[in-house]
């Protein structure tokens, strides 16, 4: 791919701009303010338990709006989804600066906010990502997709960052920089310009609401990488824990949080440019499940780290190998979903995420208040390992994925 004229060439079509800007402005926002609310959070509880809530309220939205998700994203212009997703999160985010500001917020209303995130950026997510073939060409698909997997891993460096920092000058700045982000984000993605309106959409049965789950379940190969990227990153989810190690293990504060939470973004950024010039061409399952080892590996270094210089290291790596597996899945789910159904398979994908994620940190939470965040990590770590093996032998067509298009 020649990518010192691809990224180029798509920042000049139509539209696309205004698409990234939008993606880029609301991930930022959202980085900075997840970063604010979860050093909070603990500053007034000094808890584990009170950040795997954090958690459990952005993943239980997720997972009761999935299928609502995809059938609305199929049915209405995915611009005005991503516009009322991002004007909720702009009041939101002025409403915590104002609670903060008035010394109102408490835990119970950081997990009140966090879970109001949690159901927007259930509409949000999977919304965009299925908008993005409505704007470009099949032919500026691929290049498409690299830069804005690309400004999405800028932003998630420089969002964790500016969080800690501006929260560090003053613990009001985050939420209402966020707010003004956030309109920033919606203006642009109203301002898209749609190149062809959808195709006519099927109506609505049990059978179509459930079409996604159908749809991966029939073609192995995407449900096993699906899955195992899911428990990979469920048992080996230690950064969710940041704030306890930034804290109490490495006492970097809240300025070595954000470098903390850079990390991993920094991480995913290289690995993404390394596989923009050099495309996974061959034996591609296997490197994937190499990568997820690798992922397991950092993860009980990171965990057993007591030197933030190791850290970050540790969790450049966590990044770099998790970039691994979000590529193929990416690719997977570009390639084989026709447009008419790519809401309700990207809600499912966005559903398989989140519950890594945000119920990953949840499971974080309850395991680190029973043993600790050190040895959440190192049996987490070893978890990952664990179900490398396994899936080995679940889904033996893993090892046989040559290419991205096999």
């Amino acid at each position: 791919m020649d990518i010192s004229q691809g990224p180029g060439s798509v920042l000049r079509h139509p539209g696309y701009l205004n698409f990234a800007a939008s993606r880029v402005f609301s991930s930022l926002s959202f980085q900075s303010i997840g970063i604010a609310m979860g050093w909070m959070i603990y500053d007034q509880t000094h808890s584990a338990f009170a950040l795997g809530l954090v958690g459990l309220c952005q993943f239980l939205p997720m997972a009761v709006l999935t299928f609502v998700v995809g059938h609305v994203a199929d049915r209405f212009d995915r611009r005005r989804i991503g516009l009322v997703c991002q004007l909720i999160e702009a009041v939101t985010a002025l409403v915590l600066a104002v609670a903060t500001w008035q010394q109102w917020l408490t835990p119970a209303g950081i997990l009140a906010a966090v879970t109001v995130l949690g159901a927007v950026v259930a509409f949000e997510r999977p919304t965009m990502a299925a908008l993005l073939p409505n704007i470009v060409p099949a032919s500026m698909l691929q290049k498409a997709v690299a830069t804005s997997t690309s400004m999405m891993q800028t932003a998630m460096i420089i969002g964790p960052s500016l969080g800690g920092l501006l929260y560090g000058l003053h613990p009001v700045a985050p939420f209402a920089i966020s707010a003004l982000l956030f309109a920033v984000a919606s203006f642009n993605v109203i301002s898209i310009r749609m190149q062809w309106s959808p195709a006519k959409r099927e109506p609505v049965t049990l059978a179509s609401v459930f079409a996604g789950v159908s749809f991966i379940r029939s073609r192995p190969v995407m449900l096993g990488t699906i899955s195992l990227d899911l428990f990979a990153v469920l048992l080996g989810g230690a950064t969710a824990l940041l704030p306890i190690f930034a804290s109490d293990i490495l006492h970097a504060g809240p300025w070595g949080l954000g470098f903390l939470r850079a990390a991993p973004a920094v991480g995913a950024l290289a690995m993404s440019i390394v596989l923009a010039r050099r495309p996974l061409s061959s034996n591609v399952g296997r490197k994937m499940l190499a990568a997820v080892a690798v992922f397991g590996v950092a993860t009980i270094v990171f965990s057993l780290s007591t030197n933030i210089a190791l850290s970050v290291v540790a969790l450049f790596v966590v990044g770099a190998s998790d970039t691994v597996s979000v590529v193929v899945r990416s690719s997977l789910v570009q390639l084989l979903t026709p447009d008419e159904m790519r809401g309700r398979v990207s809600a499912v994908n966005s559903l398989f995420i989140g519950t890594s994620n945000q119920l990953g940190e949840f499971e974080s939470g309850m395991m680190a208040a029973a043993l600790g965040p050190v040895a959440t990590g190192v049996v987490g770590g070893f978890g990952t390992i664990v179900v490398v093996l396994l899936w080995m032998r679940l889904f033996p067509d893993l090892t046989k994925v040559k290419t991205l298009q096999g």
